[in-house]
């Protein structure tokens, strides 16, 4: 009943105070995101992240490339940004429901991708979306498939 309680109390304000209540309201887990300054598909995918609840910091920085070989991410399931969120790498257009059911799973990998910029994944939407993976891959490079994405 106390979280029902909270829920309803949150809402209350959002309703009251509109957008900046919203706003205020970021306080999931913070996604901090490495792109370059002039990608829109990123901060399109920020905005799907802040949406989704997450606080999210983007930092534009002039070679994304460096990020990725810091954090590990596998050159093939590389993208256009790179993000950190709690212990886990988060590669390209990830779905942020994707990045909830890592954060509750607490799977053993060092993160999840979207490889390329998938047409239809958010950040990258489009009338004609493809179908496309979210893909798992651990410290040692192996990967698997997370999640699969059809096509509404």
């Amino acid at each position: 009943m106390n979280k029902r309680r909270q829920f309803i109390s949150q809402l209350t304000a959002l309703i009251v105070a509109g957008p900046l209540a919203a706003r205020a309201a970021d306080t999931g887990p913070l996604v901090q995101v490495y792109k370059s300054p002039t990608c829109g598909c990123c901060s399109k995918w920020a905005d799907h992240m802040r949406a989704a609840g997450f606080t999210v910091e983007a930092t534009n920085v002039p070679d994304v490339n460096q990020y990725k070989r810091q954090f590990g991410v596998p050159p093939q399931l590389a993208s256009c940004h790179t993000a950190v969120v709690e212990s886990y790498i988060v590669e390209g257009h990830v779905p942020a429901d994707d990045v909830i059911k890592m954060l509750r799973q607490k799977p053993a990998i060092k993160g999840i991708a979207v490889p390329g910029m998938p047409m239809g994944s958010p950040g990258m939407e489009s009338p004609n979306p493809e179908r496309y993976e979210t893909i798992a891959f651990t410290a040692d490079g192996l990967t698997s498939v997370f999640a699969v994405h059809e096509p509404a």
